[in-house]
């Protein structure tokens, strides 16, 4: 807990130094009917009960040990070395880097940052990271509507897509005016995307997910040929780029754009947030990115420099001719994903995506053992896929959690209204699950079914 020192009279000296009457006045802007009226009167407790207390609240929180679940939010281990530089006081700053005779580690770590990006994606320059891999997919789709002007008001996006993510693209869309979103369906067997047909010439942008939502491994090469044939642009979201190891890049595939969210390999996602939207382009689109560009240069004295190169932000120019107004992003959490990417290496990102679909696969064959568990769809996957059970999949998931495992994610909880997908799990392995932990699972599944818990 922080203890913070203000007496009343250090409250007031600050009232009158920002030149307001009151505390109260500090939250005008939030609505009354958002606010607790009514003070609170409580008699408080001592720093040592309280603290207990707290304690005590967080002990209910359910500790798992094996993690087999994704869902947009993949579980990878990231070395304690990561930690320990990103920790360090030289970083310990939000800033913007505005002036580069005093920014240069910062901006040198995010051209990093940006460099790696782009080779992971197959593409030519990606921009200084975005607020998460929803936000991102929706900005790629935006930077399409404006690389044509208008003139193309409609655009493709799987359903495939992650439900929040899709949400995300409807809000952003239905603020930016007057655009079509067509929902390409999956294919019921295979779980790929359907194309309704060739790419008509209204359509802006294809966008699919890769792997898709639930684990397959989407035909990128034929959907970016579709849409360069009728002049569109390809849009490539990555949920999991830790798979980039193995599989090949967008950009390889003819992906024009391609996004993603790397909190997976800065971190634990947990609590809200934060996440880390990647973005890269080829470089014919690189005026319309949003957020900032960080170019390296040669300064002065025929060192080696860096600087801010684009930045096409509301703060920086004028509103109306931002390419974003809600591209904030995160600094630190790229710095963590640069970090550990760098420590990895190709040949240890490429260990680990092996590792982490051979981990996969061995779980995914177990449960197919089991009678009556069956795939949901057949498409090739990589280290995440959904099973359907023969029942009590709710019932399944908390034995399981019993047992200090989270046992992947129910699909019904994103898409209530598909009854075939009422006792579909999403299940997915890492390297984090070792082989003990596999067998482990399927033991007890065994068992649940078995013993008709």
């Amino acid at each position: 807990m922080r203890y913070l020192p203000h007496s009343p009279q250090d409250i007031q000296h600050m009232l009158q130094t920002i030149g307001v009457p009151d505390v109260e006045h500090l939250f005008r802007s939030i609505p009354r009917d958002q606010r607790t009226e009514r003070p609170d009167d409580s008699p408080g407790l001592p720093e040592c009960q309280l603290r207990r207390y707290l304690e005590g609240l967080a002990a209910r929180n359910k500790n798992f040990c094996v993690s087999l679940a994704s869902a947009g939010a993949p579980f990878h281990a990231v070395p304690k070395a990561v930690e320990t530089i990103v920790g360090r006081s030289e970083f310990q700053t939000a800033y913007t880097p505005y002036q580069p005779e005093v920014s240069q580690g910062t901006l040198q770590a995010v051209f990093e940052f940006q460099t790696i990006v782009s080779e992971l994606m197959g593409l030519d320059v990606s921009n200084a990271s975005l607020y998460d891999g929803a936000s991102a997919v929706g900005e790629a789709l935006l930077l399409a509507l404006r690389v044509h002007k208008g003139k193309r008001p409609v655009v493709w996006v799987s359903e495939g897509l992650h439900p929040h993510a899709k949400e995300v693209v409807r809000t952003m869309l239905h603020a930016f005016g007057d655009v079509t979103i067509q929902w390409l369906p999956l294919d019921p067997g295979t779980g790929a995307t359907v194309l309704p047909g060739a790419v008509t010439a209204d359509v802006a942008a294809v966008a699919v997910g890769y792997p898709n939502f639930l684990g397959v491994i989407e035909d990128i090469a034929a959907v970016s040929a579709a849409a360069r044939s009728a002049g569109a642009l390809s849009i490539v979201s990555v949920p999991d780029p830790a798979n980039l190891g193995v599989l090949a890049s967008p950009g390889a595939l003819g992906a024009d754009i391609a996004v993603g969210e790397g909190m997976g390999l800065a971190g634990t996602a947990g609590m809200g947030g934060p996440g880390l939207g990647l973005m890269a382009v080829r470089d014919e689109y690189v005026k319309q990115m949003p957020g900032r560009i960080v170019g390296q240069t040669v300064e002065s004295r025929g060192g080696v420099g860096y600087v801010l190169t684009l930045a096409t932000r509301e703060q920086h120019i004028r509103r109306e001719k931002a390419t974003s107004n809600i591209c904030s992003n995160q600094a630190l959490v790229a710095l963590a994903f640069t970090v550990h990417l760098s420590l990895l290496g190709p040949s240890g990102l490429r260990d680990l995506a092996t590792l982490s679909r051979n981990r996969a696969m061995a779980l995914r064959r177990g449960l197919l053992g089991i009678p009556g568990v069956r795939p949901l769809v057949t498409g090739p996957v990589m280290n995440e896929f959904a099973l359907v059970f023969p029942r009590d999949a709710a019932g399944l998931r908390a034995h399981l959690a019993d047992n200090g495992i989270f046992f992947g994610v129910p699909l019904a909880r994103f898409c209530p209204e598909r009854p075939e997908w009422r006792e579909a799990i999403l299940l997915a392995a890492t390297e984090t699950a070792c082989p003990d932990d596999i067998a482990h699972t399927i033991l007890l599944v065994k068992d649940f079914y078995r013993e008709g818990k």
